[in-house]
């Protein structure tokens, strides 16, 4: 789960927009989709992505400054689009509701400038809160942007947790200039609420033909906690712990009494919420973390509850964890805070999530499309 496997032939290549620290760059590598060429506006996630692909250098500049001469010819663009405004947990005022969340605009007059050198797949991730934001209009806006720019859209759903013992659903929005059509409804990446997409007749859509994905995992948390010595002062002492149970409710204490009375060591996360003015701890109780999150405090912090053989110990979570919990367990994190490591991947998109996408719904259009040439593709 955490391997990245190390390529030496890349037969396409592709243009990563709000790269942040790299992992869409390392899910399509491992495809042989090579990025060659990279954006971001954050010093921060500049330094770690850096830090790791050492022999790539990332552009470090507000996208709005950009310019489309500047840009190489690639088969992919692919961009994470900045979703502060879009997310569940913000204020959700729309694809042009602030800078951030407007980036995404900036990278379609990108490509708009790009004209008759455009990628042939286009790819835009984001949170699935875009797929309802405004009455659907954000999405909707979103599409007739690609649209406009000569791609019919595919749009699915997919959670991390097919992969990687994290609940993380994202949406991914791929425009293709040679659509493979023929796909049926698919209630696992093409739920309801997501369904009405292909048959708004505002906007040129297909229906691609997909595997079924993996299924939801139901465990793997505790395999992937970090081993730690007991002398660690990452431990909560012992007030902590017992200010952390008391404030359970009582549904949640005998949960974690229960664990705690197991023969074997079990983990699950915890985060911290205000119920009706009072704050409370809650522990999950599947074998999967919750989605992870930009390290701002409050409940956008998981603290990691490890239980069993009568003992119960407690702690914030890693940095090495949140790496291994999408699906970078191989991160370079040397020398690095936990703090910055978790900004880094909090609002990153999970490595193998990205695998798949790349293997299922852009390869075949990159092959047809070489093919359609008269140009041998490999393998």
């Amino acid at each position: 789960m955490n391997i990245i496997p190390i390529r030496s032939d890349y037969e396409w290549t592709a243009l990563e927009f709000f790269a942040g620290i790299g992992l869409a760059r390392a899910g399509m590598e491992q495809v042989g989709i090579k990025t060659v060429w990279s954006n971001d506006y954050d010093l921060n996630k500049k330094s770690m992505y850096e830090g790791h692909w050492k022999s790539h250098k990332l552009l470090l500049a507000d996208i709005h400054t950009l310019k489309s001469e500047d840009l190489p010819v690639a088969d992919v663009a692919w961009a994470s689009s900045p979703c502060t405004d879009l997310s569940l947990a913000g204020k959700r005022v729309g694809l042009r509701g602030g800078r951030e969340s407007s980036a995404f605009f900036g990278f379609t007059d990108l490509l708009a400038g790009m004209n008759e050198r455009r990628p042939e797949v286009i790819v835009l991730e984001n949170v699935t809160g875009l797929a309802s934001s405004h009455n659907r209009e954000d999405l909707r806006a979103a599409v007739k942007e690609f649209n406009t720019l000569g791609y019919a859209v595919d749009a699915i759903t997919l959670d991390a947790r097919r992969f990687v013992p994290q609940s993380r659903p994202r949406l991914f929005i791929i425009g293709a200039k040679n659509p493979i059509d023929g796909g049926e409804q698919d209630s696992c990446l093409r739920p309801d609420w997501l369904s009405w997409l292909h048959k708004d007749p505002e906007v040129r859509t297909f229906m691609m033909p997909l595997p079924k994905a993996p299924d939801l995992l139901s465990h793997g948390f505790t395999q992937e906690i970090e081993t730690m010595a007991d002398s660690d002062p990452r431990w909560w002492n012992a007030d902590k712990v017992a200010l952390f149970k008391e404030s359970m409710t009582t549904v949640q204490r005998e949960r974690l009494e229960h664990f705690v009375a197991l023969d074997s060591t079990t983990a699950r996360t915890a985060y911290r919420r205000t119920r009706s003015g009072i704050p409370v701890w809650e522990m999950r109780a599947e074998d999967i973390s919750g989605c992870l999150r930009t390290a701002r405090g409050g409940s956008s912090k998981q603290a990691v509850v490890i239980m069993g053989q009568g003992t119960l110990k407690i702690r914030w979570m890693t940095g090495l964890e949140y790496a291994r919990l999408m699906g970078a367990g191989w991160y370079t994190l040397e020398n690095m805070r936990d703090s910055q490591i978790q900004y880094g991947f909090g609002d990153a998109v999970a490595v193998p999530v990205v695998g798949w996408v790349a293997r299922h719904m852009i390869l075949p259009h990159l092959e047809a499309a070489k093919k359609s040439q008269g140009i041998k593709v490999n393998g």
